[in-house]
């Protein structure tokens, strides 16, 4: 009898425990939401634990110690973190810290159509009996946003349209993420929401696209799909914006500078010289800048530190894989993560600059995140220390350190949709082809 009653009280007790997310378990991926855990005792300890398993199956969690008020509440926006994953008070900290159960993992989404599901527990901190969980929807796509992937009748090109709702018109983007391959939609879905009209470009290992790196990237293949979007009905016109990172920003430097009709360009640690590949262009041909293996550098944990192997692209021998943004009239945005251990992006990022400056152009910006890694993402996007290589076909690491990451990712999603507003607003006096 006794013990069936320890049985029942136990029941109750965590039946009046609930986790609420304000102001509703379900959101956009990009926004934040608001975690209470009410009906605790006053001063209670409780670990907060999140978990999801993202499209390629991979689990992801973080995990935190709190100790409830004296009305038996923890609300993480104003409760500190006493220790796990992250310390002090911060309301999304179980979003950003999470990291992967299989090392290396970059958090992947391909389906957009489905929502994310994270969930949170509530455990007791003594006993680490589950005393709530509760799930927090994060979708990609608001209702009316249309989703279009392109088909043979578009011609060579491939990749997802994404429509906002309404007949517009919308500023227009042309979203290109390389790494790895195939396609990625999630900036472009949630761009859409923000009422862009975003063209999710792939260019290789996507349906009947070559499966590999080509021999070498033709940028005919993306003035088509420049073309196609600056056709769409919805488009403000008459120019576009461009949004790239890591190796697809100097694709992206080389579309502002050799094609028509691009008024913006953001570039997230990027190069300023074509890195790699050969890039063609009619009779053009860009050779590429490669790397320097023996600036490899094998640290004590096993990985590698890349950094360093792409040399300075202005030294003597280099300067034929310089990108002539010169040329261009677009506006130029250049995010850098100080800490980029994939290449010196600081580095590239001043060279363009100068070269701009140099021509008498200051139609640029630069900004700079202190401890921020790599692949700057969307916000709550966790961070990525490390990771496979598709060029080298090894482990390297892609620095920065989680907080200042993620608050970069916060900064810089806020600034991409500020700049391309402003410089797509009225693209007729901010589009100039220097070519003609």
């Amino acid at each position: 009898m006794q013990r069936w009653f320890l049985g029942v009280y136990k029941t109750m007790c965590s039946q009046q425990v609930r986790v609420r997310l304000l102001p509703s378990p379900r959101c956009f991926f990009d926004e934040p939401v608001h975690v209470q855990v009410d009906g605790l005792s006053p001063h209670q300890k409780v670990e907060l634990r999140s978990k999801l398993r993202d499209d390629k199956g991979v689990i992801f969690r973080a995990s935190a110690l709190y100790e409830a008020d004296a009305t038996g509440q923890v609300d993480l926006c104003r409760s500190p973190s006493l220790g796990g994953s992250y310390t002090g008070v911060e309301p999304m900290g179980l979003f950003w810290t999470m990291a992967p159960e299989t090392p290396h993992s970059k958090m992947l989404k391909k389906n957009v159509l489905d929502s994310m599901m994270v969930n949170i527990d509530v455990l007791h901190g003594d006993t680490g009996e589950l005393l709530v969980t509760e799930t927090n929807e994060r979708r990609f796509m608001t209702e009316g946003v249309r989703r279009i992937p392109l088909d043979l009748k578009e011609g060579r090109i491939r990749g997802v349209l994404f429509l906002p709702p309404g007949k517009g018109p919308f500023p227009g983007v042309l979203d290109v993420y390389t790494l790895g391959g195939g396609l990625s939609e999630v900036r472009a879905s949630l761009l859409a929401n923000k009422g862009f009209v975003v063209l999710a470009l792939a260019y290789y290992g996507y349906q009947d696209l070559s499966r590999t790196v080509p021999k070498h990237f033709d940028l005919e293949y993306f003035e088509e799909a420049i073309t196609f979007l600056r056709r769409q009905p919805q488009i403000q016109g008459p120019g576009i914006g461009i949004l790239s990172i890591s190796k697809s920003g100097d694709l992206a430097l080389s579309m502002a500078s050799f094609l028509s009709g691009i008024s913006a360009t953001a570039c997230i640690n990027s190069s300023n010289a074509n890195i790699m590949t050969p890039l063609h262009y009619k009779d053009l041909i860009i050779p590429p800048l490669m790397p320097v293996l023996e600036n490899v550098t094998l640290l004590p944990s096993g990985l590698l530190d890349v950094r360093d192997a792409i040399p300075d692209p202005e030294t003597e021998g280099n300067r034929g894989s310089v990108i002539p943004i010169e040329l261009s009239g677009s506006r130029f945005l250049f995010a850098v993560s100080e800490d980029d251990r994939n290449w010196n992006s600081c580095l590239f990022a001043q060279r363009a600059a100068a070269r701009l400056r140099h021509h008498g152009k200051d139609n640029f910006e630069v900004v700079t995140y202190p401890r921020a890694g790599h692949f700057l993402e969307v916000p709550y996007m966790p961070h990525c220390p490390s990771g496979f290589h598709s060029a080298l076909g090894k482990v390297v690491v892609y620095g920065g350190e989680a907080k200042g990451h993620h608050e970069a990712q916060l900064d810089l999603w806020r600034r991409v949709q500020e700049f391309f507003r402003k410089h797509l607003k009225d693209s007729s006096n901010t589009v100039q082809d220097a070519r003609l």
